[in-house]
């Protein structure tokens, strides 16, 4: 039978004594208790003021003196170079304050759940976590505050919570470089392809877009800006979409790598060149933007830099120090490759037009 400690350290009640005060199954309980996904919101509350009513305690909270010097990272996938970065800083920033780091693969970005990384969590007895995933959700939220675990995001897609703890990079003024960069080249038709409407950060991103156009008395042309996912599949549709257009771009900003990849593969399709036909800016300076064939100009994420400090603000709070702010946000700087140039034929003037398949080169005349 299952037993916490109660908070003044003696034995508290059992799993079962909060199952029978909540009026619920020992099973159900237990799922509350280890933040499972699968419970109904009203019987979510009834367990969670049964255990809070009761001084039941599922762990205790961190004693650098007993439990393994130990950080989970959770990410989505370690089948990406953007988790390949996060790992490379946070294990260089373990490695220096004397921590040993285990990678967790949690919730999946397209929000199918993870499969039990809380209990492996749990049975391990973490000292603190680490989590480079888009969001989490309020039963996670809830379990880790159940837990009394320390954690810090890195770089979420969306704004979390008050009072939790996040390192970002300074999104607006990526977005403000990049288009900035664009103009300064002679594009007037500069087109955005953003991530999903509600996350956080594109929208900074495309935030950044709008303000440097507004600042060159540039018009944000409606028609230009369109969302996708952060996948390349959807933003090689939407640059589709834009070369059909009657006065398609001379110029695209992507607001991530992998979706600059999708516009450049919607190009080749039409035998569009990049950046002869097309200039392209990416966002994150990830390793494929080097690989990309021209190199691709983007807009350098910090991610190892962003997961190490993260890191060590994590292990501050495991130390009872808070941090003053919730937000730390690293700055983002251009990386000038061969995907720009300026739009042939001057500033605003077209030179592709046509449905799919069909194209004409040349200058718009003037």
């Amino acid at each position: 039978m299952v037993r916490s400690r109660s908070r003044s350290g003696t034995a508290g009640p059992t799993l079962a004594v909060v199952a029978r005060e909540a009026g619920v199954s020992v099973p159900t309980a237990s799922k509350v208790v280890n933040g499972r996904e699968d419970v109904a919101p009203g019987t979510r509350k009834r367990v969670t003021e049964a255990l809070d009513r009761l001084g039941y305690v599922r762990r205790p909270r961190f004693d650098p003196a007993r439990a393994p010097r130990l950080i989970d990272l959770v990410v989505h996938t370690l089948d990406s170079s953007r988790s390949g970065a996060v790992l490379h800083g946070a294990e260089q920033a373990a490695h220096d304050a004397g921590l040993d780091l285990v990678v967790t693969t949690g919730p999946g970005r397209d929000g199918r759940p993870g499969h039990g990384w809380q209990d492996r969590i749990t049975a391990r007895g973490s000292a603190g976590m680490l989590f480079s995933l888009a969001e989490l959700s309020p039963s996670q939220y809830a379990w880790l505050e159940q837990h009394r675990i320390p954690f810090v995001m890195v770089d979420p897609a969306h704004e979390p919570p008050p009072g939790v703890i996040s390192v970002g990079a300074a999104d607006w003024r990526g977005g403000l470089l990049a288009t900035e960069h664009l103009l300064a080249l002679g594009h007037e038709r500069i087109a955005v392809i953003g991530g999903r409407r509600y996350e956080a950060a594109g929208g900074a991103r495309v935030a950044g877009y709008r303000s440097a156009l507004a600042a060159a008395g540039v018009r944000c042309r409606p028609e230009y800006l369109r969302h996708a996912g952060s996948d390349e599949g959807g933003a090689h549709r939407r640059m589709s979409r834009l070369l059909d257009l009657p006065e398609p771009p001379t110029a695209v900003f992507a607001c991530s790598d992998t979706m600059a990849l999708g516009v450049y593969r919607a190009l080749a399709e039409r035998r569009l060149r990049v950046p002869d036909d097309l200039s392209v800016v990416g966002f994150g300076d990830l390793p494929e933007a080097r690989w990309a064939a021209p190199a691709l100009t983007t807009v350098r994420q910090p991610l190892s830099e962003m997961a190490a400090t993260a890191l060590r603000l994590l292990v501050r709070m495991m130390a009872g120090d808070r941090p003053e702010g919730t937000r730390t946000e690293l700055s983002t700087r251009l990386v000038e490759r061969a995907s720009t140039a300026p739009p042939r034929g001057g500033p605003g003037r077209s030179f592709l037009h046509g449905g799919p398949g069909h194209v004409l080169r040349g200058v718009t005349p003037g």
